[in-house]
């Protein structure tokens, strides 16, 4: 690859206008950047400006503004060349000094763990104090994260020029910490990208099985959705649209590797290894478009996902179906606008540059690419959570659950999308939205039907949450709940009720119910408990023959533990025996 500064002004200028002022602080910053690495090498034997340029060239190409893509090549000045950041800021202003002043301090922090947990106390601290800045950054201008996240993706494409020992760290870091966050900030193909680089390192025998046994099926695929792609290209046409580009979506390797895992490795029952994309102008068009794909074959029942009229929680948008295609096979499709295309590639980058060009070409000059950043709720949302934690090992913990883990989203009953880990229960959701609603949490009701609390949530639920005033948390809620900041609130309205004398330890119950089974039977014994303002706190089942044993415990006092048995006799027929004892 030629380096040179003509190069770089022509991908950065590809998709916007930059002023002669810009330009000339870009050729400025390239030679500034160029004479101060001047003799310096990588590990791979490269010159060492070479890592300054790219991670700027990546910057262009998720179109960013001027100064961010000025701060890409001088990111390493001020840390590793005899040029201070002083000097940056006199030649280049206090914006440029600030983003590169940025990245030097996340360039500090340095991911460990062993065996699963921190090396030691006093190194659980340092780490999570090194992220806390992290997040600082993130959430005072997003752009350091962006200029982190390109110069990380270099690193990781030259990551095996550096020793072996150092690898694995460096693989983990960007699998747990970069990757996460970039799919947090809506950049799902970098956060792919992130993850398929580091998977080698991270499992080198996965990596080699999939090697050996996906690629003849990716080729497989494409070619048959090149039939596909002829198809679908011909009833467009015929039906007046013209799709901005059809192209294929081969599924990562490393998110292959997740899918596979769940079914036991079973390369057919992966019907996205190749997905068709479909790009067109409109929104209206992608509806059209689905409309279209439905009458040539039939959709999977389960299988639609409309992201455009309920966006992911990290902005994603697009259409996708599974139909049986030709020759009755399963064939996911993708459609979206170019927009929408732009932003799943690019994700925030690209959400700030339609900003702009909805408000004109001269709004650049007006304010900072970044200025409203306040936009995005997450920035929000992630600036308040941090200081919930004041223990390291907490904060350490609960930023990789409640925030970089895996994700699904569910909705309240008046449409918002709540984010959540995977396997979050109603009480994770119930803190999510307020304090006081997990705090008075009695029931909840899932697509309405009623559910245990313990239940755990799929994405796309429908979550309502039953409250009763004189109701607080339970501390068996600490062995069922996924989130950190739900597990905090709990034990701290758990410490009040002890502290003010309120909380007398009521005993646990567990009901023993055996009754004909028939459908909705637990439904009806359920509701009972919520009538009678009972919090039940598991429910397990076992069927023999024709009937059903139903076991549900949960804090009552004796009184009106008798109460229920009676309730439950006279209400439901199917009921041949009940009784309880006390757990605790």
């Amino acid at each position: 690859m030629v380096v040179n500064v003509k190069n770089l002004l022509a991908e950065a200028q590809k998709t916007r206008e930059f002023s002669k002022t810009d330009i000339g602080l870009i050729e400025k910053a390239f030679v500034v950047a160029q004479k101060a690495h001047q003799g310096q090498k990588r590990k791979s034997g490269e010159p060492y400006f070479n890592h300054s340029y790219n991670t700027a060239l990546k910057l262009a190409e998720w179109q960013l503004d001027a100064k961010t893509v000025c701060a890409g090549l001088l990111h390493d000045v001020a840390e590793d060349t005899k040029t201070s950041l002083e000097e940056i800021k006199k030649e280049f202003g206090e914006e440029i000094s600030f983003l590169v002043d940025g990245v030097t301090k996340l360039g500090k922090f340095k991911y460990r763990v062993e065996n699963g947990k921190s090396n030691s106390a006093n190194h659980v601290q340092l780490q999570a104090e090194n992220i806390r800045k992290m997040l600082l950054a993130i959430s005072q201008d997003l752009r350091v994260i962006l200029i982190k996240l390109a110069d990380r993706l270099h690193n990781m494409k030259t990551l095996s020029a550096i020793p072996i020992q150092k690898q694995k760290r460096i693989a983990l870091e960007t699998s747990e910490i970069y990757a996460p966050l970039a799919y947090r900030l809506g950049m799902q193909n970098l956060s792919g990208e992130l993850e398929d680089l580091a998977f080698p390192y991270l499992y080198p025998d996965e990596y080699r099985w999939l090697i050996e046994n996906v690629k003849e099926k990716y080729e497989e695929r494409e070619k048959y959705l090149e039939k596909v792609k002829i198809v679908i290209e011909k009833n467009l046409k015929e039906s007046g649209i013209e799709p901005e580009k059809i192209d294929f979506r081969a599924k990562r390797y490393s998110s292959l590797y997740k899918k596979l895992l769940h079914q036991n490795m079973n390369l057919e029952q992966i019907y996205d290894l190749v997905a068709l994309r479909i790009i067109v102008k409109t929104v209206e068009e992608c509806y059209s478009v689905l409309g279209i794909i439905h009458q040539l074959w039939p959709p999977m029942p389960g299988r639609i996902k409309d992201y455009i009229a309920m966006p992911k929680p990290n902005g994603y948008r697009s259409l996708h179906t599974t139909v049986l295609c030709l020759d009755n096979k399963p064939t996911e499709l993708q459609i979206r606008t170019t927009e929408m295309h732009q932003e799943a590639e690019n994700g925030i980058a690209a959400h700030w540059l339609y900003q702009q060009k909805k408000k004109g070409k001269d709004y650049l000059h007006k304010k900072p690419v970044f200025a409203e950043q306040k936009e995005l709720a997450w920035v929000e949302q992630l600036r308040n959570w941090q200081k919930e934690f004041s223990d390291s090992e907490e904060f350490l913990q609960s930023l990789k659950i409640d925030f970089l883990k895996d994700r699904m989203f569910v909705m309240t009953p008046k449409g918002k999308v709540v984010d959540l880990p995977v396997n979050a229960t109603p009480i994770d959701f119930a803190y999510a939205i307020h304090t006081d609603i997990g705090d008075h949490c009695v029931g909840a009701r899932i697509n309405n039907k009623i559910v245990p609390l313990d239940y755990q949530l799929q994405s796309g639920d429908l979550v309502e949450i039953l409250t009763q005033k004189s109701k607080k948390p339970s501390e068996s809620w600490l062995h069922s709940v996924k989130t950190n900041i739900a597990k905090k609130k709990i034990r701290a309205a758990i410490k009040e009720k002890e502290y003010s004398g309120l909380l007398k330890s009521a005993p646990v119950f567990e009901f023993k119910i055996v009754a004909l089974d028939r459908i909705g039977l637990l439904k009806d014994i359920s509701s009972i408990f919520y009538r009678s303002h009972i919090n039940i706190q598991s429910t397990n089942t076992s069927s023999s023959g024709n009937y059903r044993t139903i076991k549900i415990r949960c804090e009552i006092d004796k009184e009106k533990a008798a109460k229920v048995v009676l309730k439950l006799k006279e209400s439901i027929k199917e009921i041949k025996e009940v009784g309880y004892k006390i757990m605790k």
